[in-house]
């Protein structure tokens, strides 16, 4: 499967984001069950503010039990 176009960019970003020490961690809260989900961020600026672009949250328990590699 090839992985799609918006995701490379997405990616690509979310390296820059980590080369250039601006990734955060941070808790929110899961919009479809309410549950606490800690969440890989880029942080940005935009203007005196800054700005979280969220990325993907963290695996509870094992992340080997959660996904099932391509064959």
């Amino acid at each position: 499967m090839a992985i799609p176009e918006y995701l490379r960019t997405n990616f690509q970003t979310l390296l820059r984001a980590a080369g250039d020490g601006n990734l955060a961690l941070m808790e929110c809260q899961d919009g479809q069950t309410g549950e606490p989900r800690f969440v890989i961020c880029a942080v940005g600026r935009a203007g005196s503010e800054y700005v979280m672009t969220p990325f993907g949250h963290l695996v509870e328990g094992n992340p080997y039990d959660a996904y099932v590699p391509p064959i």
